[in-house]
């Protein structure tokens, strides 16, 4: 139900994203769209995840959404995407940090349209820490 309804605001957003960018892209201009919601969520993705935090992120035809830093994220979205997958956000874990071993899982979630492609993407970790270690801060999911 909850991915359901994060489904329908993310198709409702882009659908929003597509018509503005529509609007100001003209006839001049032909681009391939990357209008994504980003989101933060406890619970695994093999069974009901509760959403903690989201925000919205355009990149094309310009940085912008709700994310706090849109910029630093469309940069690292693009550069990490590889192959149809978001896989290259999993940077190799920060050696120098150590998480507990506890099972609180936590998924990351990007969905929307990416390069003008339709686009799912979603990641388990088995706790926040490891979240963050994997992630080795980068600023997609910094919000």
């Amino acid at each position: 139900m909850l991915r359901r309804s994060a489904a329908i605001f993310a198709a409702t957003l882009l659908c929003l994203v597509g018509a503005a960018g529509a609007a100001e892209a003209g006839s001049t201009s032909l681009y391939a769209p990357s209008a994504v919601v980003l989101s933060v969520g406890k619970g695994a993705d093999s069974g009901p995840v509760t959403v903690l935090r989201a925000v919205t992120l355009s990149c094309m035809p310009g940085p912008g959404g709700t994310h706090p830093d849109p910029e630093a994220a469309c940069t690292e979205l693009k550069t990490r995407f590889a192959g149809g997958g978001f896989d290259g956000l999993l940077a190799s874990p920060n050696p120098d940090r150590a998480c507990p071993q506890h099972f609180d899982p936590v998924t990351v979630t990007v969905d929307g349209v990416w390069e003008g492609t339709r686009t799912s993407w979603q990641h388990t970790f088995s706790n926040a820490c490891i979240m963050g270690v994997t992630l080795n801060g980068g600023e997609a999911f910094a919000f």
